[in-house]
């Protein structure tokens, strides 16, 4: 098994900053991405409690009176592990804050989704600050603090350097069938992970789905999950998927939704300003996990060794997800508030990830599972720089190659380990010769 030791997380000094200015925090994510862990420091620190509510008895004697345990006179911050399980605890909270806003007092855990919960949506909106907790980042593992998003957003030819990446595709195709859960990476990989995520997809799908909605046919569920895992990173089709499970398309958008509020997948929503007037405007869902998404389409080290188109295929998706999930953590803890994206036309010049700031500054990120580039891999890149201008910061082909090489202006080649690995020399910024 292999060798478990204490990991930390970058989130937790942003979480202290958040209680300096914030009267409550909500911390949610997937079940067990470590939001509980993070929730005890935070309470260790603080020197009060943690009220857990996946222990029954807290959670009826919460329910049965709610003023004893957000009430004035408790100690701050009052933290909530799994707050969904009593929902109306929102509406309690509210009215302590109405007699006192000051900041700091509720840091709460969820792995359900805020406002997906019914009367949650309403009940703190403009007190709360939501932050999502994502399975552990790559810098996470190595105890490194990444700070790629924030480059893409600044200064992009930054992470263009001279020395060649150490990875090599075994490296990247290990990190990419592990993903990030902190329990399925404690496990061997193989049939021990297997069952870890087996199990895992179970306890979401039979409590945490069933807590929002009663749903009919719950064992329907863990099907549309893989079909979107199969199709992982693409715009979604809710008409194929709904034909491959004997579902209508009414009621796999539904489970669509589900999925997302447990947070086994999420969307990435179109690019929308009005320089992409010729972009589709579906959104696309990612696994939030590539280690899970691995699992649910049965895509193993194996498989991959025997380079089948299929699984190929299959494993393209994976990295475009691993990608675009590696830079969302790193919003968690970036100088500058971003929103994420993705592009692409009908005539398919597409972008991957399209990444904007609230001034308007954009970056974007198209992703590759091969150790080589081509021009035409820049084309969706091109379309935004040219359209949006001086808007337009930069953008990157990141690859499974080893080097890094400014391509054109403003365009540049990455591999995909400079997404967490610090600048270990001098950039290189001498364009490279375009082949045609």
């Amino acid at each position: 098994m292999p060798e478990q030791r204490l990991i930390t997380r970058h989130l937790q000094p942003v979480l202290a900053e958040l209680l300096a200015d914030e009267p409550v925090v909500v911390l949610t994510g997937a079940r067990t991405v470590g939001k509980s862990t993070l929730l005890a420091a935070c309470a260790e620190v603080e020197g009060v409690p943690v009220l857990d509510l996946d222990d029954l008895p807290t959670r009826r004697a919460v329910a049965a009176d709610l003023e004893l345990f957000v009430g004035a006179d408790r100690p701050t911050p009052v933290c909530i592990d799994e707050f969904q399980h009593v929902p109306q605890l929102l509406d309690a909270i509210k009215a302590e804050l109405n007699k006192d806003l000051r900041a700091g007092r509720f840091v709460l855990t969820g792995s359900t989704r805020y406002g997906s919960l019914p009367t949650a949506g309403q009940s703190l909106t403009g007190r709360a600050h939501v932050v999502t907790m994502w399975p552990l980042s790559q810098g996470e593992i190595n105890g490194v603090k990444e700070t790629a998003l924030d480059a893409l957003i600044s200064d992009p030819a930054s992470l263009v350097v001279s020395d060649p990446a150490t990875a090599t595709r075994a490296d990247y195709e290990r990190v990419v069938l592990a993903g990030g859960f902190p329990l399925a990476l404690a496990r061997d990989s193989g049939r021990s992970r297997d069952r870890w995520f087996r199990d895992f997809v179970t306890l979401v799908v039979e409590r945490d789905v069933l807590e929002i909605r009663k749903v009919r046919q719950r064992q329907v569920l863990p099907q549309v999950l893989r079909r979107l895992a199969d199709q992982t990173g693409q715009v979604v089709n809710v008409a194929n998927i709904a034909d491959a499970v004997g579902l209508d398309a009414t009621t796999v958008k539904d489970y669509l939704g589900l999925l997302e509020a447990v947070f086994l997948i999420h969307r990435v929503e179109p690019f929308t300003r009005s320089a992409a007037n010729r972009a589709i405007r579906s959104a696309k869902a990612h696994v939030v996990d590539t280690g899970l998404g691995a699992h649910l389409i049965g895509l193993t080290s194996q498989k991959l060794a025997g380079r089948m188109p299929a699984a190929l295929t299959q494993f393209g998706h994976l990295v475009e997800t691993f990608a675009v999930n590696e830079l969302m953590k790193q919003a968690g803890w970036a100088n500058q508030e971003v929103e994420f994206s993705h592009f692409r036309t009908r005539d398919h010049q597409e972008v991957d990830l399209v990444i904007e700031t609230a001034a308007g500054s954009v970056a974007a990120i198209e992703v590759k599972a091969s150790g080589t580039v081509a021009d035409h891999d820049f084309a969706g890149l091109r379309l935004l720089r040219d359209k949006l201008g001086d808007a337009f910061v930069g953008g990157a082909v990141v690859n499974l190659g080893q080097r890094s090489y400014t391509y054109e202006e403003r365009l540049h080649v990455l591999p995909l380990e400079r997404l967490w690995t610090p600048a270990s020399s001098g950039t290189n910024d001498t364009p490279h010769t375009q082949q045609k």
